[in-house]
Formats: structure tokens, C-alpha cells, sequence
């Protein structure tokens, strides 16, 4: 950028020694309808960020430096021998003012993704603070409830056994009181006295009023 500024500077010392001081009134006078040269403007999208970016061209399609032959400047190549220095001038200005767009253009981007990466910051820094934080404890939370509701299933688990083993020790219980049962059956019956009749006998003495104990 330095140089061209530099260049542009130059060549317009040269053109006023040249041509004289009257050649600014004369080029304005000379200009005339829109800009030759224009800055059109488009996005460029990086990593979803988008960026200005800006473009500096010639209206009738030639070259952003170069002095088109219907310029106002080539009506002033015989002025007093300097319309070949104020052509160099306007092409060294035109050079400075692209360097100046391009220097515009990313200054822009830069701004743009100086503001981009401060708010991915605030929102890193809302993530690590508030949000993760947050989400710490509702696994703790979780962890917890899902802790405490294992202990009760192996709690429930346990009694659930115990329960069964107890019911299985009172069916093994009725199966040994009935098996005890059923051989006293069979001995009284190899006896010749049935379970009836003993029960009838020992209730019938317990009413006999001739016996004294």
C-alpha cells in the first residue's frame, strides 16, 4: 500500500510540473457522466461466517488500472505537453484506489471475524459456566436416582428370595408333617386300629368320668 500511495504521489507531482497547475481545473472540467471506475461488494462464506469482500472494476470492462481511449485524459495528451504524465497519474492513482479497496476488504473480513470469534467466545465460555455446569449435575442428579433405584431392586430381590425360600421351608414342612402322618396311619392300621377310632378312644377317655387319675 505504501508504494502505490507512494507511485500515486510521485506521478501527481509529475503531472502538475509537467502540464502546470492548471490541469486540475482542466481534468475536472473533462469529467464528465458516472464513475469509469466502480466497487462492487459480495459475500464470501468460511467456516459459516460470512465476509464481505470487495471488488474494484471499470465500468466499460477494461482493466481497473488501465486509461481507456475514450477517457477525458486522452483529450488532454497535447496539453502542453503533459497529457502523457496526468495518464500515468490517473493510472497510479487507479492502482492506489484497488490497493485501497483490497486493504478495505480486509479490514472488513477482519472486523467481521474479530466480532465472530468474540461471540464464539462468550458462547464457549456460556457453554463451560453455565451450561456444563448444569449438565454436571443433572448426571449427578441421575446417577443418584439411578443408584438409589438399584439399591432398592436389590433390596426388593432380596425379600422376594426370602419370601420364596420361606414358602418353600413351610411346603417342605407340610410335606414332612404330612409324611409323618401318613406312616403313623400306617402303623396303626398294621395295628387294627384306625386313626378314627384312636382319635374317638382318646376323646371317649378324657369324658370317662369312672376313671380317677
Amino acid at each position: 500500500m505504501g508504494d502505490a500511495m507512494r507511485a500515486a504521489s510521485l506521478s501527481l507531482a509529475e503531472a502538475l510540473y509537467a502540464a502546470g497547475a492548471p490541469v486540475r481545473h482542466a481534468v475536472q472540467q473533462s469529467v464528465s457522466g458516472p464513475a469509469a471506475l466502480r466497487v462492487r461488494a459480495h459475500q464470501d462464506n468460511i467456516a459459516g461466517v460470512r465476509l464481505p469482500r470487495f471488488e474494484s472494476y471499470l465500468s466499460d470492462g477494461g482493466a481497473a488500472g488501465g486509461a481507456s481511449s475514450s477517457s477525458p485524459v486522452a483529450s488532454l495528451a497535447g496539453l502542453a505537453g503533459g497529457g502523457q504524465q496526468v495518464a500515468a497519474c490517473r493510472a497510479a492513482h487507479a492502482r492506489a484506489l484497488e490497493v485501497l479497496v483490497e486493504l478495505a476488504s480486509l479490514q472488513t473480513s477482519f472486523l467481521t471475524l474479530d466480532v465472530a470469534i468474540k461471540t464464539t467466545n462468550r458462547r464457549v465460555n456460556a457453554l463451560e459456566n453455565v451450561v456444563k455446569p448444569r449438565l454436571e449435575n443433572t448426571i449427578t442428579y441421575i446417577r443418584g436416582e439411578l443408584d438409589e433405584q438399584e439399591r432398592e431392586e436389590f433390596f426388593r430381590l432380596k425379600k422376594i428370595q426370602a419370601n420364596k425360600r420361606r414358602a418353600l421351608e413351610q411346603q417342605k414342612e407340610a410335606a414332612a408333617r404330612y409324611a409323618e402322618e401318613k406312616a403313623a396311619g400306617e402303623v396303626m392300621l398294621k395295628r387294627g386300629v384306625s386313626m378314627d377310632t384312636a382319635a374317638s378312644m382318646l376323646d371317649n377317655g378324657d369324658r370317662d368320668e369312672d376313671i380317677i387319675f
